[in-house]
């Protein structure tokens, strides 16, 4: 017995290595399950076209992983991404959200998104002027409510997808308190939609000159 165990010895340790690492590879370290939730992001986006549906900002991923794998910092990069490649027109389509979306660290394996599907509408990029609605609070020194004024520049440039861009009258300032003020002043303040889907295409700031309600508005700085 003691002589068969010495015989070719060395390639019997190599084999019980053998054995040992694959033994490892099936069974290996343990695995587990951890949440998180990742942002979605879109790659090659059509330059003519828009998303005008709603879409979600993340996506809860439930991944499978060793342990250390699994820590906060590591998947701090965990990401979605879905390709808008195959839009070439205004439509309305399906994506399917699955591994092959989801960059993850080595070793990690997407179970499930949720949702594991987004429906999005896509239209024509419509740019568009629209006028300058001032948004005033307050009463002046002078007793007035709203007195003269006069804004620079009195339209704004907006863009966004065709259908929504066309439901935007105007672009309003923020509020612009007139409580005491006395005579003359120069405001210098934002604009803004309430679609969060219509952008401006260049500064959104406007000058805002009131003064009194008759006769000529006085020099501002």
């Amino acid at each position: 017995m003691r002589r068969f165990l010495r015989e070719n010895i060395g390639w019997k340790l190599l084999s019980l290595a053998i054995a040992a690492v694959l033994w490892y590879s099936v069974v290996g370290e343990p695995r587990y399950v951890a949440s998180v939730s990742a942002p979605l992001e879109f790659s090659n986006v059509p330059r003519d076209l828009e998303i005008s549906s709603e879409k979600p900002d993340t996506i809860s991923l439930e991944l499978e992983g060793p342990a250390g794998q699994l820590e906060q910092q590591d998947l701090a990069g965990v990401v979605m991404v879905l390709d808008l490649g195959s839009i070439a027109k205004p439509c309305e389509q399906a994506f399917t959200l699955g591994a092959g979306n989801a960059k993850l660290p080595a070793g990690v394996r997407l179970i499930r998104a949720v949702p594991s599907q987004v429906r999005l509408r896509f239209e024509r990029s419509l740019p568009r002027e629209v006028p300058v609605r001032v948004h005033f609070t307050g009463t002046g020194g002078d007793g007035h409510e709203a007195r003269a004024q006069s804004v620079v520049p009195p339209r704004l440039r907006i863009v966004g997808p065709e259908s929504r861009v066309k439901e935007v009258e105007y672009a309003e300032t923020d509020v612009i308190d007139l409580t005491g003020v006395p005579g003359a002043k120069v405001f210098r303040v934002g604009a803004f939609v309430a679609d969060p889907q219509v952008r401006f295409e260049s500064a959104s700031q406007v000058t805002v000159r009131v003064g009194p309600a008759k006769g000529r508005l006085p020099e501002g700085r």
